[in-house]
């Protein structure tokens, strides 16, 4: 590794760490007997000349600028320390609002590298932090910047990323203090009118609803700023399509500030909930009186964004039941969907920029339930991978009653994220500005690489698990704590007072104006009315089973598919065994026309393709099929090389993807629901290896596929753009 970057790297002020110190013997060495070393690094040492003066000078000798074992040592350590410092320092920062960091002991004394300030104090400072400051003279100042940066309300985890570029980039964002520069004073003023907004909605809703559920955002009311900024961000740089995943825990404050439901609404479906001494619990007729419709906080919405660039994008919150993570899945098949035009044959075409997924977790839920893992998976998938997704923990750092150190075996609620080389950013929930820098992080790092990034947005659970529950029952001195604990509101709006941002005055005239338009709303919300009895209506029963659709095709156009279909390059090599096989299907339109299975499944896809309807088939081995009767996918037995024939049918303009999935049932079952509810037009099909495996899906099958439409509207349906007669109203 030191010799690619010694081919690489021509400049003394490039090596750093454990390179510099081994490069410095190496050239003690070469400066004696310069034939004693490794031509190619004799060759480089010729280019780069003798080292600069300040290393020189560190070395703390006069004869002939030579390096003793004792400097390198000592070099060593320091390097060590400061990659201490870089991976263990999120272990020192501040980043729990309810715990008082300033009793913590500093870790990382010199003392126990062999260290003294005044022998660190003599080590250049870019050996150490390359990405310093200008204002870092020494190694001592280096150690104590890299102390500091890696100890605030905003810490890091990235020790698990092996690609070297990236790890290089993370290092050189968080070190070189890119992401901690000032935000204006328009901007900070408009996070505190946010949260003034998002403390005012809940602390009304808790007075004027008492006891009625809402899941309260507080304690991690910093979470709608994050949002939006998150939003913003990507919109300007050419995001369209925004897609949301979120349990219940703060859904009504983002769907009124985030996805902008006007307050009247959300105010008029809790005056018009259903009597609780008529219906003992809201289940799922918390919004309509008929057993259809769902909770409140369990309902999604949409809302065109646009900003005053002119640019426009389509936020979406999906609907999600009770089951928390089990959304995530589908918001990534939704946005994958959005990011791909299939107007041409062979794979749809992917733009990334086009969409993001934003998926927002429960700290409990993160580790907790296996649909998680599974879709973290899917991250770097060819057939699942959207380009990263930015995951962000709802910490509130407890499950309904449960202690953190139950319900998980992990040191933070998001280390499952390590597995698969995700960057984490852990922040305190009450710094904004700390959260603001943690959006930027993310944003630019998926611009960048295409990859998932964490925010591990850390606060804590004002109330119970609902605002019927009771938490000092269970968590007394936490909740002690809590009850004495200021709002994030508070915090910041003194500090921006404090810092001469803004003035007592103003900060109160922002408080009347959001507790006037809240006001406002509720003023026209109707009176509350009794339920009224109603008959249940059913559904019309489907009579005839499904609409009569005739799918029948020519003869010889199935002739001439056929022949496609075995159609490929002279100089693709198609293995012996598959090879006969193919090439007796070929001859099935003349001899003697028996048309086995696999044969019949590939016609049917070639005409619907023929027919302009888009095609997306996944599943555990589904290109060449499980019992090996599918070979959509052809392999060259000689280069590897794919051929798909499906790709290469004459007159058409639609796109096939097929593409073998991981060894999951409910990520990818789930992933393709959300696919084809934003891609109705497109013909989505997900296959199970063995009938019994899709039992593994089943809440999808219980709570999307076959209860969405009732509880929420949406349905699969094939689009209006189909051709006629595959909408049953054609030739």
């Amino acid at each position: 590794m030191f010799q690619n970057n010694m081919k690489q790297r021509m400049n003394w002020e490039d090596f750093y760490g454990p390179n510099l110190g081994y490069a410095l013997e190496l050239y003690d060495q070469y400066t004696q007997d310069p034939n004693s070393i490794d031509p190619d690094l004799k060759d480089m040492f010729d280019e780069l000349g003798a080292p600069p003066s300040d290393i020189k000078e560190a070395s703390g000798t006069k004869e002939k600028g030579r390096v003793t074992a004792d400097l390198i040592q000592k070099i060593a350590s320091a390097i060590r320390l400061a990659e201490d410092i870089r991976t263990y320092g999120h272990l020192n920062a501040s980043v729990n609002p309810l715990r008082k960091d300033g009793k913590k002991s500093e870790l990382f004394p010199l003392s126990d590298y062999g260290l003294t300030e005044e022998e660190i104090k003599e080590i250049p400072a870019s050996v150490i932090c390359k990405d310093a400051p200008k204002n870092i003279t020494n190694g001592l100042e280096a150690i104590q910047y890299l102390r500091n940066t890696y100890k605030r309300t905003i810490s890091f985890e990235f020790d698990h990323v092996h690609d070297f570029k990236e790890r290089e980039w993370l290092t050189q964002k968080i070190e070189s203090g890119e992401l901690f520069q000032k935000n204006s004073a328009e901007k900070l003023s408009a996070v505190l009118e946010r949260l003034t907004e998002v403390e005012g909605f809940e602390q009304f809703l808790h007075r004027t609803f008492v006891g009625q559920k809402r899941f309260s955002i507080e304690g991690l009311d910093a979470l709608v700023p994050v949002l939006d900024d998150i939003i913003a961000q990507s919109v300007k740089s050419g995001t369209t399509s925004v897609n949301i995943g979120m349990a219940h825990r703060g859904r009504l404050n983002v769907l009124a500030h985030v996805l902008g439901k006007p307050y009247e609404i959300i105010f008029s479906e809790f005056q018009h909930a259903p009597n609780k001494d008529l219906v003992p619990s809201e289940g799922s007729i918390g919004i309509s009186y008929g057993w259809t419709g769902d909770v409140k906080y369990h309902l999604g919405a949409n809302r065109e964004l646009q900003d005053a660039e002119t640019k426009s994008a389509r936020i979406t919150l999906a609907n999600n039941p009770s089951h928390l993570e089990f959304i995530n899945p589908i918001v990534e098949g939704s946005t994958r969907a959005a990011q791909e035009t299939r107007t041409q044959s062979g794979y749809p075409v992917q733009d990334e920029t086009k969409s993001l997924a934003i998926l927002i977790h429960g700290d409990a839920a993160f580790p907790g339930e296996g649909i998680v893992a599974e879709t973290l998976n899917l991250s770097s998938l060819k057939g699942y991978q959207v380009g990263g997704a930015i995951h962000i923990i709802a910490n509130n750092m407890i499950g309904f009653t449960t202690e953190s150190a139950e319900s998980r075996s992990t040191n933070y609620a998001s280390d499952l994220a390590k597995g698969y080389e995700i960057p984490i950013v852990h922040v305190n929930a009450d710094d904004p500005e700390a959260c603001l820098s943690a959006v930027k992080f993310a944003v630019e790092y998926r611009k960048t690489f295409n990859k998932d990034f964490l925010i591990d947005l850390i606060g804590y659970r004002r109330y119970g698990h609902n605002e019927m529950d009771e938490p000092s029952t269970t968590q007394p001195m936490l909740y002690d704590a809590v009850r004495k604990h200021p709002t994030v509101k508070h915090i910041f709006a003194e500090k921006l007072i404090k810092d001469g941002v803004l003035t007592e005055e103003v900060v109160q005239n922002i408080e009347k104006s959001v507790t006037k338009r809240i006001e406002d709303a509720y003023q026209k919300v109707p009176a509350k009315k009794e339920p009224i009895a109603c008959e249940i209506e059913l559904p019309e029963p489907v009579s005839n089973g499904f609409p009569d659709v005739d799918t029948s095709i020519d003869f010889d156009v199935l002739r001439k598919l056929n022949g496609e279909l075995v159609n490929w390059p002279e100089s693709f090599n198609v293995f012996g065994k598959l090879k006969r096989i193919l090439e007796r299907r070929a001859k099935a339109f003349d001899d003697d026309r028996k048309v086995e299975w696999s044969l019949a499944e590939s016609l049917a896809f070639a005409s619907i393709l023929k027919d302009g309807t888009p095609i997306r088939l996944t599943g555990q081995d589904s290109e060449r099929g499980t019992f090996a009767q599918r070979n959509l996918v052809l392999h060259d037995s000689e280069t590897g090389k794919e051929f798909v024939p499906l790709h290469h049918l004459s007159d058409c303009d639609t796109s096939f993807a097929v593409h073998n999935s991981p060894l999951s049932e409910g990520s990818v079952l789930g992933f393709e629901y959300g696919y084809n509810v934003h891609s109705p037009e497109t013909l989505v099909l997900w296959e199970a290896q063995y009938g019994d495996f899709a039992n593994a899906a089943q809440v999808y099958f219980d709570q999307f596929i076959s209860a969405g439409r009732a509880k929420w509207g949406p349905k699969i349906r094939i689009s209006d753009a189909a051709p006629a007669r595959l909408r049953g109203t054609g030739p």
